[in-house]
């Protein structure tokens, strides 16, 4: 097996686990931080609401005069309190005071009350109620309280900071993922147009040649039908070029029979099979047109990268290819099988990667160009439909009709 390196796997994988790390980093980091400020407020809130309770006590038990009391509370404990409080009695059964809390004022007092009291519940399981005491023993209250908005907020940021990094990263691996295919699509449109435009000029020379010779041998039978054979080839070598021209130009679709598009392939390789050594039959299992909107020259190049694939797939020199063409919900459907060595599945998602090959030779792009040829000029659809070790592979063409 061969594959054609594109990058340098190693030093991309490195950057890729560094890049993982580092961002597991950095979410860890922002995480402990923020949780270390929610920590240091929450701190700040208890101290607070045991003051306030203190305060509550120290009326409670005549340790300071009322005046001092209304002061000292309204002016400066009840200030600092920037989170809701709820204070009840000590059965938790009926609302003595309340600040800082979010109730339709309009409700009746049973009803505005009984909102208190659910309140004071859910801020149980936020805080542990301070009990407020007389004389140190008897509970006449309990102090529920809640978070701040400010803490509410401080738990959120994080999760909208990580969101909205989250956004800008799938953005740019959006937009570099585009500029990269953009990248490689100038590339194999500069490589087929520069490959058409070197053709051009050795092939229409050879043909003129071709054309001079077959005029000084017209009485020689052997050498004319040598020479219709080498003007076949060139006519062959003539049509590849202007393949690679179109790549990169909006190729023209047209309603054609897919049947004889594919018999016309067919016919090209059993010509030229017997050459290679090898016994292949070539079957197409359908004589009914079908019929797509294709580009004929375009995908006649993908059914002979699919044959030559099949023909290299089938090493043991004897074995079989079908085209099986069907029409279902507007798609046309061509299986191309063979009866080859089949697809390792631990490759099977690799085949149509550019310069993955498992064999000995070649760039391994046949079946990446068929799949561009299918998908971005077609707007179909090339997979690997099935394939087993030993038994051969299906390769699936589906088109719109």
């Amino acid at each position: 097996m061969k594959v054609i390196p594109q990058a340098t796997p190693s030093a991309t994988g490195k950057l890729k686990v560094f890049l993982l790390v580092l961002a597991f980093i950095i979410v860890g980091g922002t995480l402990w931080y923020t949780y270390q400020i929610v920590e240091a407020l929450h701190t700040r809130e208890k101290e607070v609401a045991d003051l306030y309770a203190r305060s509550l006590e120290y009326v409670a038990n005549g340790k300071v005069g009322e005046g001092d009391y209304n002061f000292v509370f309204s002016e400066i404990i009840a200030k600092a309190i920037d989170f809701p409080i709820v204070q009840t009695d000590r059965t938790d059964t009926e609302v003595q005071a309340h600040r800082n809390v979010v109730i339709d004022s309009t409700f009746q007092k049973e009803k505005f009350d009984k909102e208190l009291l659910a309140l004071a519940a859910q801020f149980d399981e936020i805080h542990r109620p301070i009990l407020v005491t007389y004389q140190d023993t008897i509970i006449f209250s309990k102090l529920h309280y809640g978070e701040s908005i400010l803490i509410t907020r401080l738990r959120w940021l994080p999760y909208i900071e990580l969101g909205l990094v989250g956004v800008f990263i799938l953005i740019g691996y959006i937009s570099f993922s585009y500029i990269k295919r953009s990248e490689q699509s100038n590339i194999w449109v500069g490589m087929a147009r520069e490959t058409a435009h070197q053709l051009g000029t050795p092939i229409s020379s050879l043909m003129g040649w071709v054309e001079l010779v077959r005029e000084q041998t017209a009485n020689d039978a052997y050498a004319s039908e040598t020479l219709k054979e080498m003007h076949n080839d060139l006519m062959r070598l003539q049509k590849i070029a202007e393949r690679f021209s179109k790549i990169g130009s909006r190729p023209d679709l047209k309603e054609e029979n897919v049947v004889d598009v594919i018999s016309k392939v067919v016919q090209y390789f059993q010509r030229r099979i017997p050459h290679t050594g090898k016994r292949v039959q070539l079957i197409v299992e359908t004589a009914q047109p079908v019929t797509a909107r294709i580009n004929k020259e375009l995908f006649e190049w993908v059914i002979e990268n699919l044959t030559k694939n099949a023909l290299d797939a089938i090493e043991n020199g004897e074995g079989k290819i079908s085209y099986a063409l069907a029409e279902h919900d507007g798609w046309v459907s061509i299986d191309v099988s063979d009866t080859g060595k089949g697809i390792d599945p631990k490759h099977r998602n690799d085949v149509f990667r550019p310069g993955f090959s498992t064999k000995k030779r070649g760039w391994g792009l046949g079946l990446s160009l068929a799949k561009r040829i299918v998908e971005s000029y077609h707007a179909g659809k090339l997979t690997v439909h099935n394939t087993q070790l030993g038994l051969g592979t299906t390769f699936r063409i589906k088109l719109k009709k």
